[in-house]
């Protein structure tokens, strides 16, 4: 964290009123390029808008796409929120936020296909900037997406790997490996014992690069999402399947649901602030399911998708 001293400096001259517009600016623009690019890739579905207002300050738009040719439902969400008083989870670790009135802006998204052969993703930018009278703004940027394959292929992991290492590779030789890591830290189910996926790149708390070079790198991972997904769903929403691999995706996104509603800190923050509870929940899949004790059949394809499989993948992707 940068010392609040600083931080003028690091907004590299700019006023906070300033770099707002200009981030939010860049999030909308985002917005619009990603639904636009997943429609062309889905050929059929269209994304429909819900604008939103937040009584206590703020809103957003959110845009769903459901029952598509390869989307069953995804989401696609823009939000600026703000207020006086930071939830008590915010302060408990940062305890300089307290008395400080804050915005916060993303997007943020989940794409959950028909096809169990093309992988679910999630990516998500924001921007977080807390203000108090007298005193120098604190403010950071967060981010990243990641990949979770029920039936992996390989090639769509190195591929998923090299995006986001030539992404990261402008803004230093470390920065690849420690956000990639970051990323495996983050997506892991503690309860399971189990890994969410195939990993990609998570960053939080980013500020001591100064406001440019900053911002540069969010919107490098947010440009970068559809240069590594939508490949893969082009390689593979062709692939035929049928009830068993079906019913395995099924299962396997319990898992998903299972982190979003117990880990994820994005879910918890909205849903703390009073945030859009259907907005929030947007990542949720439409469907579902939990089975008792399951155990796939001994050298099955679904067999092989265990903690050790993707930690596997997770060690050879590039």
């Amino acid at each position: 964290m940068i010392d609040p001293q600083h931080v003028n400096q690091q907004l590299d001259g700019k006023g906070a009123g300033e770099v707002i517009e200009q981030v939010k600016a860049y999030l909308l623009s985002l917005q619009d390029n990603i639904c636009q690019t997943l429609e062309l890739a889905d050929g059929k579905g269209q994304f429909k808008e819900d604008s939103w207002v937040r009584e206590e300050g703020g809103g957003g738009r959110s845009r769903v796409i459901k029952n598509g040719a390869v989307i069953e439902q995804g989401g696609v969400n823009f939000s600026h929120v703000f207020g006086s008083q930071m939830p008590a989870s915010a302060t408990a670790n940062r305890p300089e936020l307290a008395g400080r009135n804050f915005q916060a802006m993303g997007v943020s998204l989940v794409i959950h296909p028909h096809n169990p052969y093309i992988p679910t993703s999630h990516a998500n930018v924001r921007f977080f900037i807390a203000e108090k009278e007298g005193e120098a703004p604190i403010w950071w940027f967060g981010g990243g997406f990641d990949l979770t394959p029920f039936y992996p292929f390989k090639d769509d992991v190195v591929h998923w790997h090299n995006t986001a290492k030539k992404l990261c590779a402008p803004f230093g030789e470390d920065v690849y490996g420690k956000y990639k890591k970051w990323c495996d830290d983050y997506f892991f189910l503690k309860h399971r014992n189990e890994t969410r996926g195939v990993g990609g790149l998570f960053f939080d708390d980013l500020n001591d690069w100064g406001f440019e070079t900053s911002f540069n790198f969010m919107q490098a991972v947010g440009n970068g999402f559809v240069d590594a997904y939508v490949p893969i769903v082009e390689k593979r929403k062709s692939t035929s399947y049928g009830e068993r691999e079906r019913d395995f995706q099924l299962y396997r996104r319990g898992r998903y649901v299972e982190f979003n509603l117990v880990f994820d800190r994005g879910t918890l923050f909205g849903l703390q602030t009073g945030g859009r509870t259907e907005s929030i929940l947007m990542s949720m899949p439409p469907l579902a399911r939990w089975e008792y004790c399951y155990t796939p059949a001994p050298g099955s394809a679904e067999a092989k998708l265990t903690a050790v499989s993707y930690t596997h993948l997770r060690a050879h992707e590039t």
